[in-house]
């Protein structure tokens, strides 16, 4: 199919990216925070982001709408009406003190790559539809429950979120009545095979490695498995005089088993992270007597992770017998990995070699992303920009203008290549031969 050059990046991209920047900087302004940036799920300042994002998808063409799990949704009919879609999309949602791009520059670049496709007559030729999806959820930060909107969407939602509270109370089924929706429709929110094709995403790295090898670009190979625990360790609570060999101290023992978290996870070639942690009673001379600490883990695959928290537990169970504690286990999230199609990124990586014109490559990604969900239903693919310093979740988070110009000529390139090989192939459930294997990756 004509109408991308072979070279790259292309002009319309080098002139898109400045605006996409732009743009990017006008949703920073739409926060909950008065000096930072926080926006959360249905919430006024998140309607307040989907009238400006819809108003640019409108502006671009799409015909717009608000789906019933809270999702902004724009379409683009292809060579004829009806056509099951190929969804670009990500989340417009942050966590608190967030950076400009997590999420926010897949939605943005992905309206713009629509946009293109658009003026230059292509999707008048594209063998399916276009729907760029502003996902309203991904971090979990205003609930605790991740991944909600993209779940909604992939008809995984689970009914008792609607009975989560905020930090102000507000249940998430109140919290959808204030935004105009009905929690009693957000199952109506799931698309069908028959409505929709593939997801693509672009997202920046969140990583180093695209620095590290002076690159703009790569896809994704997989989505890396996850899992999360609440850790609590109990000692006795004792005043600071008491001889070393008669204490059971709770926050001692805590530190010596993250240390051993840190220790495993390095040999293992996983990531790992303690975020929280909180001693109790807290008195400056008291032996703490209960400690409680976050772990979250992620790896390759899910074999990788569950013998890592193997690894972990018998160390954790040695610390409590040193130390004379006592420790119990609380999993609130676990995720499997998620393979990326080989179809769809396929179509990626020949969008990456038109636009840097060198070999493209994957990445694992240790961050957990909407496909995760998406892919319930649907093959997925993935398109990963260079951050600086590979620093996310951080008002540092920084791209570069001419990467994000890479990023979306590679971008417009692979959807054309998915028309192009869908008309070599046939219908994408016979070209994808990672969802015909195994759809959620779960033996990668």
């Amino acid at each position: 199919m004509s109408g991308v050059r072979e070279t790259g990046p292309q002009d319309w991209a080098v002139r898109a990216a400045a605006e996409i920047m732009d743009r990017c900087d006008r949703l920073a302004g739409i926060s909950d925070m008065e000096s930072g940036i926080e926006r959360t799920y249905l919430s006024p300042r998140m309607a307040d982001a989907y009238e400006l994002a819809g108003g640019w998808m409108r502006e671009a063409g799409l015909d717009v709408h608000v789906d019933p799990a809270g999702n902004l949704v724009g379409r683009v009919e292809g060579s004829r009406p009806g056509l099951p879609a190929l969804v670009l999309g990500s989340h417009l949602d942050t966590v608190p003190d967030a950076g400009r791009y997590d999420g926010i520059l897949g939605v943005v670049t992905s309206i713009h790559v629509v946009s293109h496709l658009i003026d230059s007559s292509i999707t008048a030729r594209l063998p399916f539809a276009i729907e760029v999806v502003a996902f309203g959820d991904e971090e979990g930060a205003r609930f605790g429950a991740t991944l909600l909107g993209s779940s909604g969407f992939a008809g995984c939602w689970n009914p008792g979120w609607m009975d989560l509270r905020d930090r102000d109370g507000v249940s998430m089924r109140q919290a959808f009545h204030d935004f105009g929706l009905d929690p009693d429709r957000v199952e109506d929110a799931a698309r069908t095979r028959d409505q929709v094709m593939g997801y693509l995403e672009l997202h920046i790295e969140q990583g180093p490695i695209l620095e590290q090898r002076d690159r703009a670009l790569s896809s994704v190979s997989s989505i890396a498995a996850a899992a999360r625990y609440m850790i609590e360790v109990r000692g006795e609570s004792r005043h600071i005089a008491t001889p070393y060999d008669l204490r059971e101290d709770a926050l001692t023992a805590a530190a010596q088993m993250i240390v051993a978290v840190d220790s495993i996870s390095r040999v293992a070639g996983t990531r790992a992270n303690v975020g929280e942690i909180a001693a109790e009673p807290g008195g400056v001379n008291v032996i703490a007597g209960k400690t409680v600490f976050s772990l979250d883990v992620r790896a390759g695959t899910n074999a990788q992770r569950d013998a890592v928290f193997d690894r972990i537990w018998e160390a954790f169970d040695d610390i409590c017998t040193q130390r004379s504690v006592t420790v119990t286990k609380r999993r609130i999230h676990q995720a499997d990995a998620v393979r990326c199609d080989d179809f769809l990124r396929g179509c990626i990586d020949s969008g990456i070699e038109g636009a840097e014109r060198k070999p493209a490559f994957g990445l694992i990604s240790f961050p957990g992303h909407d496909g995760m969900a998406v892919a319930h239903a649907l093959p997925i693919a993935m398109l990963y920009v260079r951050c600086a310093n590979g620093i996310s979740h951080s008002p540092l988070e920084s791209v570069r203008q001419d990467d994000v110009a890479y990023g979306a000529d590679a971008f417009a390139r692979a959807v054309v290549a998915v028309a192009d090989r869908l008309g070599a192939v046939g219908d994408l459930a016979h070209a994808a031969t990672g969802l015909s294997a195994d759809p959620l990756g779960t033996s990668a």
